[in-house]
């Protein structure tokens, strides 16, 4: 999926990467499996029916390579195309969702990523004439007076049902299972972690994994409701648009863990997740000079909820909304929070209207559809995101809603996960090195590229 700083492969990179949609991915975790929610009908995308236990969904596993000869098997009706990856689990995509996802030249624009297919006109009742399993994907002809022709790639269709997922198990009981972890945190921007104990107990030591919690105004570790404890949004019960946290300090957390603890005698509280890498690929091919203003342009921002601190971030004009690295200028980091920004006082009177124009295409970018991920999380199953990448956010809510988390600092996290890519995945260098004599030195090779 991702694309920027370290060549982001999230779940809609797979997808770009085949010639099909651009998106975070909406897709559905596992062990439970997630609920997903879409406010523009994604609900039913992917309904995956597996028969087997838990414990055995295909997000606990690589995806694996199609070949022709093992191709799923495929069918339609008048709502919706099955797709069978084995004997056990199946995946159904509504016709109507299918259509509108065509990525087909004269359906969608190569260049600028924007629909030329009016959506509008998609008939209710569009369904398939014929559904083929081809190696490189579902081929769907539809029943519309041209016959037109849609393909869509395996490898975007099994991941709309097969996120990146690890276990409790694995990952509190050895390194190898941690890496699994933070590798798919590297790749995608986030991860879900099935089959955890609904307790703050297990779930701080599921965080503590990583490296030491980051300590804030807010706690070590969090345990709350909505009961306004502290003074901000995220305790209240309404809804929070897309946004990393942090804003305010001059170095914000770099990984984000939550984890539903219960949610009782009331609905909504979906999970919002945005690819921000994403976003911000988006709005530099449509608008060049948006992406220039939000990558040069500072923006102060405070946290003043609590009566006992007031956090700005040094030096106190901020950081720009896009952070590049100061040598290869690729994207590194995206800071956004609108609800936190401070007062936009030292814009000059010229680029006053266009810094609000360039924001308002961001924000366009941030909420579109094929960049939004709603999911339903369940007590049991926490997710990680990279705060430095991935925004997120939520839908008001009532009832009682308990969640508990942590915040990680970026450096430790790439501290744990450049020493376990040392154990699990040396690169050229180091397996090339590894035997000469005296070059690996109390565990590390001196060759190391990074020293």
């Amino acid at each position: 999926m991702l694309r920027g700083a370290r060549a982001f492969t999230t779940l809609c990179s797979a997808a770009r990467r085949a010639g099909a949609a651009r998106n975070l991915g909406r897709v559905a975790a596992s062990s439970p499996r997630p609920v997903l929610h879409h406010p523009r009908s994604l609900a039913s995308v992917a309904q995956t029916q597996t028969v087997t236990p838990a414990t055995a969904t295909a997000s606990e596993s690589p995806l694996p390579e199609i070949k022709a000869a093992d191709l799923p098997i495929v069918s339609s009706d008048a709502k919706q195309v099955a797709v069978g990856w084995d004997t056990r689990t199946w995946s159904r995509f509504h016709n109507i969702w299918l259509r509108d996802h065509c990525r087909c030249s004269r359906c969608f624009h190569s260049i600028t990523k924007q629909r030329l297919l009016n959506t509008f006109q998609i008939p209710a009742d569009i369904a398939p004439l014929r559904v083929s399993a081809k190696p490189e994907g579902l081929e769907v002809v539809w029943n519309t007076t041209d016959s037109h022709t849609s393909l869509y790639p395996w490898s975007w269709l099994e991941i709309q049902q097969a996120p990146p997922t690890v276990t409790y198990e694995e990952v509190m009981a050895g390194d190898a299972g941690l890496y699994k972890w933070l590798s798919n945190i590297d790749r995608f921007g986030f991860s879900f972690v099935s089959g955890v104990p609904p307790t703050p107990e297990a779930t701080e030591e599921l965080s503590e994994r990583i490296g030491f919690i980051r300590e804030t105004q807010y706690g070590r570790f969090w345990d709350f409701t909505s009961d306004l404890a502290k003074g901000d949004t995220a305790y209240t019960t309404i809804a929070l648009g897309a946004h990393t946290d942090n804003t305010y300090f001059t170095d914000p957390c770099g990984l984000q863990l939550f984890h539903l603890l219960e949610h009782t005698g009331g609905t909504g509280g979906a999970t919002l997740l945005v690819d921000g890498f994403y976003a911000a690929s988006i709005l530099k091919e449509l608008n060049p000079e948006a992406y220039r203003l939000l990558s040069e342009v500072p923006i102060p921002a405070h946290a003043a909820g609590e009566p006992t601190s007031f956090y700005r971030p040094t030096p106190a004009s901020g950081y720009p909304v896009l952070g590049h690295d100061n040598l290869t200028r690729s994207l590194t980091q995206v800071r956004w929070n609108n609800d936190d920004r401070s007062v936009m006082s030292h814009l000059e009177a010229g680029s006053v209207e266009k810094w609000y124009e360039a924001i308002r295409l961001w924000n366009k970018c941030l909420t579109s559809s094929d960049s939004e991920y709603w999911v339903q999380l369940q007590p049991g199953t926490a997710v990680v995101v990279d705060n430095h990448r991935v925004l997120h956010g939520r839908s008001a809510f009532d009832g009682k809603r308990r969640m508990c988390g942590a915040y990680i600092g970026v450096d430790e996290y790439r501290s744990k996960f450049a020493v376990l890519s040392e154990q699990f995945a040396p690169d050229p260098v180091l397996k090339a090195t590894g035997s000469i004599p005296d070059a690996v030195v109390n565990g590390r090779n001196i060759w190391n590229a990074a020293l």
